[in-house]
């Protein structure tokens, strides 16, 4: 039945439309972008090997698990307070901003909600609990993401701007969003006396078949009395010491350590906890917060084995255990 419903998933997957667009800070043909470091696209066949042929390697997790859901600890903060809801979704206040990383409310990580990646957590604040939000971020447009359902609702509700990379603002527009503002690899905006600059990561985007990295992928780097980096998705690569030597050294990374099996397929794209580690310490960052799992199974590693590896590299570091968070969703931590 999972073999099916990933299949159902994949054929279900609708492309987009190719639009010409100008030169930016990012590889770029013209029509497609590409990584610094670049790596070969993996093929709808590669897609199909593994998720029709591995399952039996695949690591079952619980269909549900019982969670809380908090209240947000302020409506407003000058200090920074960062709460994980889930996945790659988080609440960042400061300087009296509210800003939201990747919303995802929705039941399934998917262009439809009858088949793909379904939750097994609810999310860590309900979402009419949510603080009005004056800015959403979005790495990329996957589906886990990208989640047009949670943005139209947040639209509605507070009209927030939407900062995203290059390309994803008509796609927006085109699904009544338009507050949206396009930016490039190293351009920045600023709101209140807050510095927001999109920066690069190694990714990929496509909503379908046919539309693989025609609108921009990156993380973004938040600046007032602090620095805060949220990594978005991503896999390891030489950037981190870029965003390290052009911005400085974070006072806290949110970085992915998460959906990382099997490593032919994932590697690329997206770190495991030793990976993770790796670019805390490239960005000489002063603490990390791990986001990007125990949401979706996406992967094949079990629901528990982010956490219990992201440990185990920790010890094997020798590293100071309490300069790395394994956040409690919901849950909010004052930086």
């Amino acid at each position: 039945m999972k073999k099916l419903s990933w299949l159902i998933f994949t054929v279900l997957l609708s492309s987009c439309t190719s639009q010409p667009h100008a030169k930016t800070n990012a590889p770029f043909d013209g029509i497609k972008f590409d990584n610094i470091e670049p790596f070969e696209d993996k093929s709808i066949v590669d897609l199909l090997k593994w998720k029709m042929g591995s399952m039996s390697e695949s690591t079952p997790w619980p269909d549900e698990i019982d969670s809380k859901q908090f209240k947000p600890a302020s409506q407003r903060s000058v200090k920074p307070i960062i709460t994980v809801i889930n996945h790659a979704s988080v609440l960042i206040q400061v300087d009296n901003l509210n800003i939201l990383t990747d919303p995802q409310y929705s039941l399934r990580a998917s262009p439809v909600q009858f088949a793909g990646p379904k939750r097994v957590v609810k999310p860590g604040i309900a979402f009419d609990d949510l603080p009005p939000i004056d800015i959403v971020l979005i790495s990329h447009n996957h589906y886990d993401h990208l989640d047009l359902d949670t943005l139209k609702r947040l639209n509605d509700r507070d009209a927030p701007k939407v900062f995203a990379g290059l390309k994803t603002k008509s796609f927006l527009e085109d699904n009544g969003i338009n507050a949206a503002v396009d930016l490039d690899w190293w351009q920045s905006i600023t709101t209140n006396k807050t510095k927001i600059t999109f920066v690069p990561s190694q990714h990929w985007s496509a909503r379908g078949l046919f539309d693989k990295r025609e609108m921009l992928w990156g993380g973004f780097y938040i600046e007032n009395a602090y620095k805060i980096y949220f990594a978005g998705d991503t896999g390891y690569g030489k950037f981190f010491k870029s965003i390290k030597e052009k911005l400085g050294a974070p006072d806290l990374s949110l970085i992915p350590i998460g959906a990382y099996e099997p490593r032919w397929f994932m590697k690329d794209a997206h770190l495991n906890p030793k990976d993770s580690l790796q670019a805390f310490k490239d960005l000489e960052s002063k603490k990390m917060i791990g986001i990007h799992f125990g949401t979706f199974k996406l992967t094949d590693e079990g629901y528990n084995d982010p956490i219990e590896t992201l440990q185990e590299e920790i010890k094997k570091l020798n590293m100071d255990p309490l300069k790395v968070i394994i956040p409690t969703f919901g849950k909010p931590y004052l930086i």
